[in-house]
């Protein structure tokens, strides 16, 4: 039988034989019919044997998409449920303002965890570039002899390059050598007359952002003349607010942003939105007056203005931003607020473009990528809004 089994044209002259009927040569030669008889049956238990493990390859086959099935279904039961997020809000007094952390995390515990690991970071920093504490790392550098490289922190390193960028393509409108201004100017505002022509000489002579030199190769940097103070007041802060929203973002929380008072860093969107709803006051500082409302992700927004911070001398109202030139604070009423990729680069602008102008300042701004600009004026009881071409792409919230 194995072999009849085996030859496909047996196969073929069987169905002849199964479907014909008998020849005459099979009536008169019964050794030939007997030969025939034998070959069908034959034939039909080859059939019926293939019928049969056709019958176990279709069962083995519907074994087979069953088992696969339950394995799906047992892959598609084994995923666990996305854990579902609550937003939390934690507050901490650092720099001179109020640092706020707002995070979605799917338990509290790991909120505060990671909101207090954000706060250790900004307080490290503050320790670093402080122009109030005595040790700090800021105010070590300024003591050592002017004309020798000395060695500083990466994070020092890297606040003293971004600005030093902005102060060349500004024309020094941002300077951090302004320390000796802005020491100046405290004594300003407490006794409320202004400085002589002789101690704003004195300050103006240890401003220029020239006399800072940095060697990258070597991470240091040197003071080129006496008496030089460097302040980080129009940076610091922003680049605290993006260290802080790396460190809540590497403890696996990106729903997120982190205020400093008018500096802020933005990570990815609150749940189901399309990004956090920003609001930008009307230079009137009416508490809840908003001239437009953002939607903005992943990026770095900040105001800055006299709205809050200012004095008035002599009947002349100085905004607590200096103009390196002067020594002293405008006195034109001036507001900006940048949309820039980080905190750190929207501090710094926000400051600067305050100091140029609207033209100039507006000019800045659209030099650089990803970067906007909305600028408000005010002249006696005429108010003014201008935006750079940027500005208009980001989307405003209904």
């Amino acid at each position: 039988m194995a072999g009849p089994r085996a030859g496909p044209f047996l196969l073929i002259g069987t169905n002849d034989l199964v479907g014909g009927s008998k020849s005459e040569t099979e009536v008169r030669n019964p050794k030939q019919s007997q030969r025939k008889s034998s070959l069908k049956t034959s034939t039909q238990e080859f059939t019926r044997e293939r019928h049969i493990a056709w019958e176990l390859v279709v069962q083995k086959c519907a074994t087979g998409l069953f088992l696969l099935a339950i394995v799906f279904l047992a892959g598609c039961r084994s995923t666990p449920p996305e854990p579902s997020l609550n937003r939390y809000e934690f507050r901490h007094p650092a720099m001179g303002t109020l640092f706020t952390v707002t995070l979605y995390a799917p338990e509290e515990i790991g909120a505060q965890e990671a909101a207090n690991a954000a706060f250790r970071r900004v307080d490290a920093l503050e320790d670093m570039m402080s122009d109030y504490q005595a040790d700090s790392e800021l105010l070590r550098f300024c003591d050592q002899p002017f004309g020798r490289p000395v060695p500083v922190s990466p994070d020092l390193f890297t606040v003293f390059q971004r600005a030093q960028t902005i102060s060349e393509r500004s024309w020094g409108a941002f300077d951090v050598t302004i320390g000796p201004c802005v020491r100046l100017w405290r004594f300003t505002r407490k006794r409320k007359v202004l400085p002589s022509p002789v101690e704003l000489a004195s300050a103006k002579n240890a401003v220029d952002y020239r006399k800072l030199r940095l060697d990258s190769k070597a991470h240091t940097a040197m003071l080129l003349a006496p008496n030089m103070r460097l302040d980080l007041g129009g940076i610091a802060k922003g680049y605290a607010a993006d260290e802080a929203l790396k460190v809540l973002n590497g403890r696996g929380i990106d729903c997120c942003l982190v205020a400093a008072s008018g500096d802020i860093a933005i990570g990815n969107p609150p749940p189901d939105q399309k990004g956090w709803k920003i609001g930008i006051a009307t230079i009137d500082a009416h508490a809840n007056d908003v001239t437009r409302n953002l939607v903005l992700h992943n990026c770095g927004i900040s105001t800055s203005g006299d709205t809050e911070q200012f004095v008035e001398i002599d009947g002349v109202r100085y905004s607590h931003i200096l103009d390196p030139q002067t020594c002293l604070g405008l006195t034109n009423r001036i507001q900006s607020t940048i949309v820039a990729p980080d905190a750190t680069a929207t501090d710094v602008l926000a400051t600067t473009v305050c100091v140029l102008g609207v033209t100039q300042g507006l000019a800045l701004v659209e030099s650089f990528p990803r970067t906007a600009a909305l600028i408000l004026t005010k002249e006696g009881e005429r108010k003014q809004s201008f935006a750079s071409k940027g500005f208009e792409k980001i989307a405003l919230a209904p």
